[in-house]
């Protein structure tokens, strides 16, 4: 996610599709040795993915969320792979991309699939629809939660029922009875009212392990009074006066309040159109060396791998263990090197929990039982956490410019020659044309009658029309990446140029583009330039904005920024200006702060994932409705915050406005983490200059020890805008925008009539004692 620090080309793409536990792997043995001209992505819809040896626990309660899950973002910014949250629908093999929902296709030399199996709800009707399915874990988790909330107002006898009698199924059950059967006498609803029970179409459950471990858990079964149904085929599910209805064969029914579908592994469906060898439940064919049969610059890897030779049990041991021989097929494929064969283990040890912090143990005919088990489960569990949770220090980067470890046809030879050779300055330093128009050409700017003409006209600058009684807005912005995902930096990029006109009541009517990019072989720059491109056009369509043209340079860094025409009423009657606020007016800001803190934290490894992308997506979001919104409700005074900062662009509104702002400290909404990566004292590199207009602040004492005053400073990208409305208008205002999106909008402070002190600024709330 964060920027990878580096001057080598990329001469390959291996592209990770899945938070996998094989692909954690790769990512780790990258992070420890880079591979030269290599740049690896990971593609995955969480940010946080879950070791699966540990998820019982959690239900049970002996983990908390973080100590079950791996930051991938975190991951990956220690690997100095690319992140990228993106819902994988699809392959196109022909032009080697990897099709995303609601983004671009992503391109790749090599592919690796671990994107594991979920429980299949579509064989029997009702089950997709009234069946919590134990993966995705993510939606699971959710689900789960709920469940925990409804037992403690849930009134009158519950029963759940647990589809599956795998050893998944039933070690998810006992956790469930352990977390949820304490919870229950605690409340003190009457015992025996919260019941659970078992139901498997097999003759006995845990079919893969020997009789003595399936006899050990029908006992547990038996002694915590949860039932067991065997040779009970679930037929359809329906809901019945407010409960499930489970049709089974032979006539009979179960009635529950909750069902856990926790049976019939099935791999993605969108691999069914790839054109790869698959079997009936979408899982890919792989050689013995992890290649699938039919496209050897794919690879696959976990639960959605069939091996022809010898088809795995969908078991987690095998996934952990593939990551090496994966990760060194991975390099060896891209070197042109001969692979290796994964020779995957007749036998393993199982530790299955029964919820209660005792295990019992499975290997072969081999079995045992005890808390002494559970004691050794989780002391292996929480090594093989600490692995990606306690990585250690970034290594040296390699700098080996030949790049002759990725062998590269001679045309890529001379362009990877030409991306190391000393680069021109003034017009020499343009991005070729060829590159440029080939990388353009897939963009659709908005159109507009008042653009005259635009981007794709071959002309030297575009001609726009002003309509009659309009005035023009004229903003600029431009900043260097941030992050590693093109696409998105982009969409945050047109976000935060757009803001200026936002927030003087402008309508965006054209924008012409500035990007820098840096040297590579001539598919990387186009592919770079294209996905940044889509995703700044997307934001400035979905704003009504015409991108006209622009220009784009060679430099060491990415970097994009937009010059912005926007209109207004030339009566100005609608403007909202830093000079308007006015005393009794109430100050609203429509998005939390924090960003910089954030940001800087990531590549220090200091800042959670989820941290993170909470903070994406609301630098990702529009401040249009909001402006909108702001004027409906009498706005006159409005800014977007930027980089100097709340305390900064208060100041600036309060000089021209010549009064005096009350800022209440215990209102200010703020982004998840912002607080934690302060007091871990990370700092945005221009904190220590917007903290120099403490000065405006007329009671700074006590609050220097407060973790929300160095907020003050932060410096924002894509930030909110900080208005006034009139105080009657205020709450009806706040419910409005809370209606739109901005769930964290709020009134921070009031404005004051001017006094005689020279610090227009009063801190309101309890601040930290010294």
């Amino acid at each position: 996610m964060a920027m990878a620090d580096t001057q080598e080309p990329v001469l390959r793409d291996i592209v990770l599709v899945g938070g996998g536990h094989s692909h954690v792997g790769v990512l780790r043995m990258f992070g420890m040795a880079p591979w030269p001209g290599v740049r690896l992505t990971l593609l995955c819809n969480d940010v946080d993915t879950p070791y699966s040896g540990m998820l019982p626990g959690y239900v049970a309660g002996h983990y908390a969320m973080d100590d079950v899950h791996i930051d991938l973002a975190r991951l990956c910014a220690f690997a100095g792979a690319r992140f990228i949250r993106a819902e994988v629908v699809g392959l196109d093999r022909q032009n080697k991309t990897v099709l995303c929902k609601g983004r671009p296709p992503i391109r790749y030399d090599v592919l690796s699939l671990n994107t594991g199996s979920t429980p299949d709800t579509t064989r029997v009707p009702g089950a997709a629809e009234h069946a919590i399915p134990v993966k995705p874990i993510a939606e699971f988790n959710q689900h789960w939660l709920k469940l925990l909330h409804q037992v403690q107002v849930h009134q009158g006898p519950l029963h759940i029922a647990v589809v599956g009698g795998g050893a998944g199924g039933v070690e998810l059950c006992l956790a469930m009875h352990h977390r949820l059967s304490h919870e229950w006498q605690r409340l003190g609803h009457p015992a025996g009212s919260l019941s659970f029970e078992v139901i498997t179409s097999g003759a006995d459950i845990l079919p893969t392990h020997n009789p003595r471990v399936r006899a050990h858990f029908r006992r547990v079964l038996t002694q915590r009074g949860i039932a067991l149904r065997t040779g009970a085929k679930v037929m359809s599910i329906r809901t019945v006066d407010g409960r499930k209805q489970l049709d089974l064969n032979h006539q009979d029914r179960v009635t529950a309040d909750t069902v856990m579908w926790v049976t019939q592994a099935h791999g993605p469906r969108w691999l069914a159109d790839t054109g790869l060898q698959i079997t009936e439940r979408c899982f890919v064919h792989v050689t013995n060396t992890l290649q699938t049969t039919r496209d050897p610059d794919i690879f696959a890897a976990g639960d959605v791998a069939h091996f022809q030779n010898r088809p795995l049990e969908k078991a987690g041991v095998f996934a952990v263990r593939m990551g090496k021989p994966l990760a060194m097929n991975l390099h060896r494929h891209v070197q042109g090197k001969r692979l290796k064969e994964y020779k995957p283990q007749r036998t393993w040890l199982a530790l299955i929990s029964t919820g209660d912090q005792s295990a019992i143990a499975s290997k072969g005919a081999f079995s045992a039982a005890g808390n002494w088990l559970w004691a050794w489960k989780d002391h292996i569990d929480r090594q093989f956490m600490q692995r990606f949770t306690e990585l250690p220090s970034m290594p040296a980067p390699v700098h080996d410019r030949s790049g002759q470890s990725v062998p590269l046809s001679p045309e890529e030879n001379l362009q990877a020659i030409s991306a190391l050779a000393m680069r021109c300055g003034g017009c020499g330093a343009k991005v070729g044309s060829t590159v440029l128009s080939r990388a353009l050409a897939g963009l659709q700017p908005v159109q507009r009658p008042d653009v005259l003409v635009g981007l794709h006209a071959p002309d030297d600058a575009a001609i726009v029309r002003v309509p009659a009684g309009k005035a023009v807005v004229h903003t600029v912005d431009f900043f260097r990446a941030f992050i590693d995902d093109p696409y998105l930096f982009g969409r945050i990029a047109a976000n935060h140029a757009l803001g200026d006109v936002f927030a003087m009541g402008g309508q965006p009517q054209s924008a012409t583009a500035v990007a820098t990019v840096p040297p590579g072989l001539d598919s990387q720059v186009e592919e770079l330039l294209f996905q940044m491109m889509s995703g700044a056009v997307d934001v400035l369509n979905a704003a009504g904005c015409a991108l006209v043209g622009g220009h784009t340079g060679e430099g060491r860094e990415l970097a994009l920024g937009f010059a912005v025409n926007g209109l207004i009423d030339e009566s100005l009657q609608q403007a909202m200006i830093k000079g308007g606020l006015r005393p009794g007016d109430v100050l609203i800001l429509t998005k939390p702060i924090g960003t910089g803190t954030l940001m800087a934290a990531l590549p220090q490894g200091k800042a959670k994932g989820r941290w993170v992308m909470a903070a994406l997506d609301s630098m990702a979001q529009s401040s249009q409705a909001a402006a909108v919104c702001l004027q409906q409700h009498g706005s006159k005074a409005c800014t977007d915050l930027t980089g100097f900062g709340l305390l900064g662009h208060l100041v600036e509104m309060t000089k021209p406005s010549g009064v005096e702002v009350e800022l209440n400290m215990d209102a200010l909404p703020l982004l998840n983490g912002a607080l934690d990566t302060l007091r871990m004292g990370v700092l945005s590199s221009l904190q220590a200059a917007n903290i120099r207009l403490r000065r405006a602040i007329r009671n700074p004492q006590g609050w220097v020890h407060d973790a929300r005053y160095a907020l003050l400073f932060d410096p924002q990208t894509a930030g909110g805008l900080l208005a006034s409305v009139p105080e009657q208008h205020a709450a009806a205002c706040i419910q409005a925008l809370n209606s739109l999106g901005y769930t964290h909008a709020a009134c921070i402070g009031r404005v004051l009539e001017p006094g005689e002190e020279p610090e227009p600024i009063v801190l309101k709330g309890i601040p930290t004692p010294p």
